[in-house]
């Protein structure tokens, strides 16, 4: 069994900030637009280094997004940077007709998603959105699991044209992908091999997974994870390998298990390779107002839960 340590928690929210900054020295194409949360979104180092190329929108989402869309036309790439509930519902109309419909070069770069948002509540902490970005045509949606994951996916989405949805978060996390990784869109990753149940997980909850895998092991049981960092896309493929050696499946997600990673991963399996599978996700809910790691424990999203739904689904197959 491949073992994997942390030497340190880095927030995937500076991810973004230090991928944005290697950028604005690489492509003076790409611009950045931010909705009056420079700090939350780390975007201070592009700033400096680019004040020309920065636009402070104020708390207007909507606006930025128009604005965004326009600045395509005129070659540039611009990355959109405000919490993820006003990067997706409170802007669902805009992002729809003048970004995904119309095919602009737009990245919506989102701070804050899910639970781990915190103490500020339900009201902000998103559980919809990964479900709002990947119904719209041509979106892609990616959801990074730590800080080198994040500032590698933010370099590697300047390079590809089209409109991208690109979703991290606010709480220091273990970094334990390479620094020196190269980011593909739509490759899933296998983290470790086995045979008797398949986890794949995305963002904060892939780390979550591994963790779970050393319990499974410790109690006789292989668990191959597989880091799902693209939503859309999906990697049918690895998915579609994977559970034809194990023979089910556990998805795990910080997201609403209506039309989350879960969902898609069932369309893929009901299409091409029937599987029985369990979800580790919020059960059709909201959050509310707590630390991180109390919301993570209440609402099911850890390596515990992924345990359980591992040896559930492990007596349907």
């Amino acid at each position: 069994m491949k073992t994997y340590t942390y030497t340190e928690k880095k927030d995937t929210r500076s991810g973004f900030g230090a991928g944005l900054a290697e950028l604005g020295r690489t492509n003076p194409n790409v611009v950045a637009l931010c909705a009056d949360l420079i700090g939350s979104l780390k975007m201070n180092q592009f700033i400096d280094e680019n004040p020309e190329r920065f636009f402070q929108i104020g708390i207007a989402e909507a606006n930025m997004m128009g604005i965004a869309a326009g600045l395509t036309i005129g070659g540039k790439i611009p990355f959109t940077g405000t919490f993820a509930n006003f990067s997706t519902g409170r802007v669902y109309d805009q992002i729809r007709q003048s970004i995904a419909y119309s095919d602009k070069n737009v990245k919506i770069c989102a701070s804050h998603a899910g639970l781990t948002l915190g103490e500020d509540g339900a009201t902000h902490q998103i559980l919809e959105d990964i479900g709002l970005m990947k119904m719209l045509p041509g979106m892609v949606v990616i959801n990074t699991c730590d800080y080198n994951q994040t500032k590698a996916a933010t370099i590697a989405i300047a390079d590809y044209e089209g409109p991208v949805y690109l979703r991290f978060g606010r709480p220091a996390v273990p970094v334990f992908t390479p620094s020196d990784q190269v980011f593909e869109i739509g490759k899933a990753v296998q983290l470790q091999e086995g045979s008797d149940v398949t986890i794949v997980a995305t963002g904060h909850l892939v780390w979550e997974a591994l963790e779970a895998a050393k319990v499974l092991h410790e109690q006789g049981i292989s668990a191959e994870v597989i880091n799902i960092h693209t939503i859309k896309p999906l990697d049918d493929k690895a998915i579609i390998d994977s559970v034809a050696k194990t023979g089910c499946i556990v998805t795990a997600e910080e997201h609403n298990f209506l039309g989350g990673l879960g969902e898609s991963v069932a369309r893929v399996l009901a299409l091409h390779h029937p599987t029985p599978q369990e979800f580790v996700a919020t059960n059709d809910t909201f959050g509310e107002s707590g630390t991180p790691a109390q919301l993570m424990e209440k609402y099911g999203l850890n390596s515990g839960s992924i345990v359980e739904k591992a040896l559930k689904v492990i007596k349907r197959k």
